[in-house]
């Protein structure tokens, strides 16, 4: 209660946005949020994870469970999402008792499950790899080796996906897929010259903005740099990726962000390889590097507010995730005093995570006009963020 005399807080007319799942994801969205003076409400996996650590509106909880996704729903005019992991039947619950789920559940099931998205974009005539969904040893040798097999629901980060050289190697994916309850889908191994990544807004009154297309490199399945536009890519298949993303956004009825994870082949093709309904790794650079964020982008899109700008602000920006490494847990923060001093420019985002060998813990974005400097600078940075630098001064 306010002191006599002193103004109590300012009610806001916005409409509450409950997240699902506290994640670095959710975590970035509180800034924009605060901005737009938009309130934020947060099911969380536990009190400390990264989003509840800067989310104050918060309720732990399972996103398995209903009852859990009614109470932190209630009174919310629009559910959003820091993964894509939440029942697909659960979706069409909420929708059913009036909330606005964003993106909804006949367009997520394309990103929950990977059969599903295969074979609607084969309908739709998007580019894809060669698949099949296989049951059997048997199945593989037919659908040919080598290939990649991926289980069709649970995967992210190169979990739940293997490449198979010989088919004894198909085990794994049978056995993981048999415990999960899932399927497993067999793609082509493609002989790819690099990654890249399309991303775009979309809101439900078919608005869209689409971000350049960027390329990404990917370790042992994570993310671990992106280059902002992609270097060197031809503009004609740089706008081919851009009108597979805006096609695929609006087909499926996407509203929020989209990210379209491509192959570009060694013949000039793109082929798409993943889809994200959600602020994406691929897209961290734009908080620093465009003029709208796709997080403060994917909060206009589920609220139907008019989409900002997703041009650059500078000629190149490289995005660097920061991986748990040497550092013992606690020491992150001992890295501002040398990676501030030496780079003024430097942006560094930290998830507030514990640290664990490979995982993703934060990032730094880099802009400029010289390209070799801006990845030196960010792979510089994220380099002694992790402890890979030892004593390093310079």
């Amino acid at each position: 209660m306010a002191e006599p005399g002193v103004p109590g807080p300012t009610p806001t007319t916005a409409p509450t946005v409950a997240v699902i799942g506290g994640g670095q994801l959710a975590r970035m969205l509180a800034e924009p949020a605060a901005a737009l003076a938009v309130p934020l409400r947060l099911l969380a996996e536990g009190p400390d994870v990264s989003a509840a650590q800067v989310i104050g509106d918060h309720r732990v909880g399972d996103h398995r469970d209903l009852d859990d996704l009614r109470a932190v729903t209630a009174g919310c005019a629009v559910v959003t999402f820091d993964h894509e992991h939440v029942p697909t039947e659960h979706l069409h619950a909420l929708a059913a008792d009036g909330i606005a789920v964003r993106p909804g559940p006949d367009a997520l099931v394309h990103a929950q499950d990977k059969a599903v998205m295969r074979r609607r974009l084969t309908e739709l005539g998007v580019p894809c790899p060669r698949h099949a969904v296989v049951a059997t040893r048997d199945d593989v040798a037919g659908f040919g080796l080598p290939c990649v097999l991926k289980t069709t629901r649970g995967g992210y980060d190169g979990k739940g996906v293997w490449v198979v050289r010989a088919l004894d190697e198909a085990d794994a994916a049978f056995a993981a897929a048999h415990a999960a309850g899932v399927e497993v889908l067999a793609e082509e191994l493609v002989d790819f010259a690099r990654e890249l990544s399309a991303i775009v807004a979309r809101s439900p009154s078919g608005q869209a903005a689409a971000y350049p297309v960027v390329e990404t490199v990917q370790r042992d399945g994570v993310c671990h740099e992106v280059t902002a536009p992609a270097p060197d890519l031809a503009p004609d298949l740089a706008a081919h990726a851009q009108e597979i993303a805006l096609r695929v956004a609006g087909e499926l009825g996407v509203v929020g962000l989209l990210a379209v994870e491509l192959f570009e082949t060694s013949d000039g093709r793109v082929l798409v390889n993943e889809l994200a309904m959600r602020p994406h790794n691929t897209g961290h650079w734009t908080q620093d590097g465009a003029v709208t964020s796709q997080f403060e982008n994917h909060l206009r899109a589920v609220l139907d507010l008019p989409l900002g700008s997703p041009a650059p602000r500078a000629r190149w920006t490289v995005m660097v995730n920061i991986l748990g490494g040497a550092h013992d847990a606690g020491r992150l923060y001992d890295g501002y005093p040398h990676a501030l001093a030496r780079d003024p420019g430097l942006r560094v985002h930290l998830y507030g995570k514990a640290l664990r060998p490979g995982r993703k813990v934060g990032h730094v974005n880099v802009y400029g006009d010289d390209l070799d400097e801006c990845r030196e600078r960010a792979r510089h940075a994220a380099a002694w963020f992790a402890g890979d630098l030892g004593d390093e001064s310079e």
